[in-house]
């Protein structure tokens, strides 16, 4: 049996003639840059999201940039945030000339450890950017508090965790909602993902918001009168026609998600792996949405192995945390100084989690996993 990563193609047979009928409405009205597709995606995600407004740009990694912008963060500011993550999250910073300081994460959810926060705070600290990673919430409500403390920004980085709710107590807060400012990303992989790339800033600041409105087309409110030094991010308007299509579809895919992450917790456990393998945590009452399904294995790399020899696809986020990247080497991180980060690094694995996965598929990866650990045991 084969078991891809990903299956876009059995997504998009579902919604086929849906797409088509919305890309030709596109083409027939020749507007292809914002316009009033954007616009109604911006409302609708807005509304999905519980955030008053929702600005449109052409990428994920934008929707970080420009609100880092629009925040005025610069050369000597300090942003904090995680090693633990896409690229994106810390090239943003670095991008502007501000240094990201950073910390280790909680091995059961990968976030960042809101316990370590305080210490790193200091007199040039700007932001905050806690990263929702895989499609759990971080922790919140300690970021939120020490923020208020210490005046600080709040930008989530919430690019894998569209639709998922942080739920420490009775207050169920939305995704992208709590911040000053929350990042979307529409990466064709993500639970929400375009025919490209696109992405999406949230905010319930009427000034941030328009401010990123305004920095996204060269920081002009007037074609050709410019306020601001802003950049070309606009969103197209083709993603926002593809986008409001799948948008329809989203809860339920998300839940179908959350179902084979339930279904697989179950397999693993009947297996009796539970020594081999640690399964991915919910943290309080989250609704975490499963943008990908990371369970901490041992001998990861050849089990990896095992298993594309086997027809499954597997992927690994993230092989070398950012501090140890080289191109931050400059940043003064050595191997050690963030070891959850590090650990986490060489021993997790994403199984495919995608909504269109049947427990057949999910049967046969986990028994083929433990087809692997019986080898090793024997």
């Amino acid at each position: 049996m084969n078991v891809s990563l990903l299956d876009l193609k059995a997504q998009y047979r579902q919604i086929a003639p849906e797409v088509q009928r919305a890309v030709a409405e596109v083409f027939d009205s020749q507007y292809f840059v914002l316009g009033p597709q954007v616009a109604r995606l911006e409302e609708k995600i807005a509304d999905y999201c519980k955030s008053r407004y929702a600005v449109g740009v052409a990428s994920g990694s934008d929707a970080l940039l420009v609100s880092l912008m629009a925040l005025d963060i610069g050369a000597g500011d300090e942003v904090i945030t995680t090693p633990y993550t896409f690229f994106a999250t810390l090239s943003a910073i670095t991008r502007l000339g501000a240094k990201p300081v950073l910390v280790d994460i909680e091995p059961e959810t990968y976030n960042m450890d809101t316990s370590l926060i305080e210490a790193l705070i200091t007199p040039r600290t700007k932001a905050i950017i806690p990263v929702h990673l895989y499609g759990q919430c971080a922790d919140m409500q300690p970021i939120l508090e020490l923020a208020k403390e210490y005046k600080l920004a709040v930008i989530e980085d919430a690019a894998q965790a569209i639709g998922a709710t942080y739920a420490k107590d009775d207050n169920i807060r939305q995704a992208g909602s709590m911040g000053i400012s929350g990042c979307l990303s529409f990466f064709p992989t993500k639970n929400l993902g375009g025919c490209g790339d696109g992405g999406m800033v949230l905010s319930n600041n009427p000034e941030f918001a328009e401010k990123v409105r305004m920095l996204r087309v060269h920081g002009s409110k007037v074609r050709y009168y410019h306020q601001l030094v802003g950049c070309n991010s606009r969103l197209d308007s083709l993603q926002a026609a593809v986008l409001l299509v799948k948008l329809k579809y989203l809860d339920e895919w998300t839940n179908k998600r959350i179902k084979n992450a339930e279904y697989y917790n179950k397999l693993f456990k009947n297996a009796g792996l539970e020594k081999q393998i640690i399964l991915p945590q919910v943290q309080y009452n989250n609704r975490h949405v499963y943008n990908q399904y990371v369970v901490r294995v041992d001998n990861r790399d050849k089990l990896r192995e095992h298993l594309k020899q086997n027809g499954v696809i597997t992927e690994i986020y993230y092989p070398l945390p950012l501090h140890l990247q080289e191109c931050f080497a400059y940043l003064g991180y050595t191997a050690g100084d963030l070891p959850n980060a590090e650990a986490a690094a060489e021993c997790s694995l994403a199984l495919p989690i995608y909504a269109e996965l049947t427990e057949q598929m999910q049967y046969y990866v986990v028994d083929k996993i433990k087809e692997f650990y019986e080898k090793i045991i024997m």
